[in-house]
Formats: structure tokens, sequence, C-alpha cells
């Protein structure tokens, strides 16, 4: 049984509500919602649409676009349908690769000068504050290494998220036990709620971009590593190839760009070699 068919109090997506909102994310943030992603976009839009006291899709599309609903809503909707689970220490190699092969190359070559790391889709943070254990850890047996790190994502929701650090037992029970009090707080009021220590989520400055914007070319620094992972996955093969190409810009040379496990860059004409499956280097 289909819930989303069989259920009435859950309110039914028109094609053409559909297709003006799934036409309005591809054009705007290069993310790609074909037909098998309406049942997600209901899931995501009808407590927003009830909220609104509405009783229809194209109620609530045409609101949305309205001059009103673009200033109070539609940031709100993209935040909605563009946010996207994530996990701590997901795909862990990457970060085995970073601290025990890339850092001590690293060191050896730049000394002191600070490592500048972007994690340009952090999404609620967990993967930021992976690397900032990482670096913590790796800062403890090499006191003069120091880092800066930028997360950003399109989401203004998710980054709020991230910025406050907290999060429900489940999302860090894979954390060993040591990890876990040297980097986080449970809360006194419930104890399955931890949060990232202040000190670390200081360490972090956190920036709305969206990569499909030329905008954060303003950014002034060039990285050293960049990760953007399981985000090409939602646009085509030309944005693919057009928003790497971007990050390559923020990505000085021997720097490290990490993707997602399911993400390619074959056949792209960019300025990068693969030293290992998702993990390229700028050349």
């Amino acid at each position: 049984m289909n819930v989303l068919e069989e259920n009435p109090y859950i309110l039914q997506m028109d094609t053409a509500s559909f297709q003006r909102i799934s036409a309005y994310i591809s054009k705007e943030y290069g993310i790609k919602l074909p037909e098998s992603k309406k049942p997600m976009l209901q899931g995501r839009l009808n407590k927003k649409i009830r909220s609104l006291g509405m009783t229809s899709y194209k109620e609530f599309i045409d609101y949305i676009f309205s001059e009103e609903g673009r200033k109070r809503e539609l940031y709100n909707v993209v935040d909605l349908i563009t946010t996207n689970k994530t996990d701590f220490y997901r795909e862990s190699a990457h970060f085995h690769f970073l601290t025990n092969e890339f850092l001590p190359r690293y060191q050896s070559k730049r000394g002191r000068s600070p490592l500048k790391i972007w994690s340009s889709a952090c999404s609620t943070g967990e993967e930021p504050y992976t690397i900032i254990i990482e670096m913590e850890e790796y800062k403890k047996r090499h006191p003069e290494f120091s880092y800066n790190l930028l997360a950003s994502d399109i989401s203004i929701r998710a980054l709020q998220a991230a910025y406050q650090g907290i999060y429900e037992q489940s999302k860090i029970s894979s954390i060993p036990l040591d990890i876990r009090r040297t980097y986080f707080l449970q809360s006194k009021t419930d104890p399955h709620v931890f949060r990232i220590k202040p000190v670390y989520r200081k360490k972090i400055i956190y920036k709305r971009i969206n990569l499909m914007e030329d905008s954060f070319g303003l950014l002034k620094a060039d990285y050293d590593i960049i990760f953007c992972r399981n985000v090409l996955i939602y646009f085509n093969k030309l944005t693919q190839e057009e928003v790497i190409g971007k990050l390559c810009q923020h990505l000085r040379p021997g720097g490290l760009l990490f993707l997602g496990h399911s993400e390619s860059i074959l056949g792209m004409q960019l300025p990068l070699k693969q030293i290992k499956p998702t993990l390229f280097q700028k050349i």
C-alpha cells in the first residue's frame, strides 16, 4: 500500500505543482528532482502547508512564489527540500588518509602555516565536527599544528543546527567513548542528548553558500582541503563539472578534494588527478 496515496490526511501533490517547484530548485540550486522524489517532497512539505492553514499544493506553490511568499517562506521551503542526512565519520577512510598520510607531508612542507579546510556542504554539522575532532587529535601529537575551518551549506536551517551542535545519542554512538567525553557535553535534562563543547564549536566559521552561484567566488582563501561529499549526486553532469571547476579555483595546487563514494569526475576536464577512490589532488 502506498501510504501517501491511501492516507486522506496527507495532501497530494499535483503534477503541475511538482513540476513548478522542481524546475525552480533545478534552476536556482542545480538539484535535480525526478518524479520519484515526489513522495519525499510531500513528506517534507505537508507539515509546512498545514501550518500555513492551506489546503492544496497549488495554493501553497502560488503563495511561495508570490512577492510576500518569496520574502517569508521560500527560503524555508528550500531548506526543507535540500537538507540531507549525514553522519559522523561518514566514509571514515577519508579521515584516516587525511590525518595519517596527508597531514605529516603537509607539515614537513608548510611548517607552521595553518591548514585551510572547507566543508562545502556541511549539512547539520556532522562532517565539520568530525574534521574538528581529527584535527584536534592530531594537534595533541603535534602542538605546533594549526588549522582554519569554513563550513558552508545552502540551507540556513542546516547551518543553524550545525552551529548549535546538538545531537541525539544515536547520532554519536559510533564515536569511541573517550572521544565523546573529550568533545561532547551530555545534557543535564536529557541523558540521550549531547552537545559539542563550546571551545570546539567556536573553531568553525559558518557561511551560507549556494554552490551554483558565482558569489562563492568572493571567498578570498585558497584551501588546502575541500570536502564536497554526496552533493554532486543531486546535479546533472554539466552542473557537476561547473561546480567542481569553481571549487578548484579555491583549491591550492597540491590540495585535496574529497567527494562522496558514489561520485565521479570521469570524463571531466578538470585540473585534478585521482590519488584514491573519491579523492583528488589539484595539479
